[in-house]
């Protein structure tokens, strides 16, 4: 004991400066000193150590090493519940899949049932998103006309969506009955 206290003690503080200085976290210090201290008292002899203050170093360099080390082992039922994450399928039933594609369907077909130029407008605009300006100037018509088709198509969309359906084919039949008076 009196080789500790006259060896050891006196370079304690030299110690924890070591630790702060290798960022180890300040309440973990006094426990990597007193595992230190708890090293060198269960050794039988200290007639071997020539530096006191050498071996309470590595003293506290091996007690830092095996709390690292205890802290990168994972419990093997924590690392089990993981993997059950992992692997957990997270891809749709197949019944969402089929009511998913149901849907995709119902929705072209809502967009195909579009007059042609608000049809093509709407699928120009939303589904290859393209701007309103190139648009205009593709189809070589105002670029408020090509915002008030897109406008139009996506209510359309939306309400035959809500269930509405039956206005897209009145708007698609007054159009044509209007073509029809247009043009006879």
């Amino acid at each position: 004991m009196a080789w500790v206290g006259s060896n050891v003690v006196p370079h304690e503080g030299d110690v924890r400066t070591r630790l702060r200085r290798m960022a180890v976290p300040e309440d973990e210090i006094s426990d990597i000193v007193q595992d230190a201290y708890l090293r060198i008292s269960r050794l039988d002899s200290v007639a071997h150590i020539s530096s006191g203050r050498a071996y309470f170093f590595a003293a506290a360099r091996s007690a830092l090493l095996d709390r690292i080390r205890r802290q990168r082992i994972v419990r093997i039922d924590s690392r089990v519940e993981v993997e059950a994450l992992v692997l957990a399928d997270e891809d749709p039933d197949p019944e969402r899949r089929v009511g998913a594609r149901m849907e995709l369907e119902r929705i072209r077909a809502i967009i195909a049932d579009l007059p042609g130029r608000c049809r093509q407008i709407f699928e120009m605009r939303r589904i290859q998103g393209l701007p309103q300006r190139e648009i205009a100037r593709l189809l070589d018509i105002p670029e408020h006309t090509v915002e008030a088709q897109a406008t139009r198509g996506l209510k359309l969309v939306l309400k035959a969506i809500a269930g509405d359906s039956g206005d897209v084919a009145r708007t698609r039949t007054r159009r044509k009955t209007s073509d029809d008076q247009r043009t006879g």
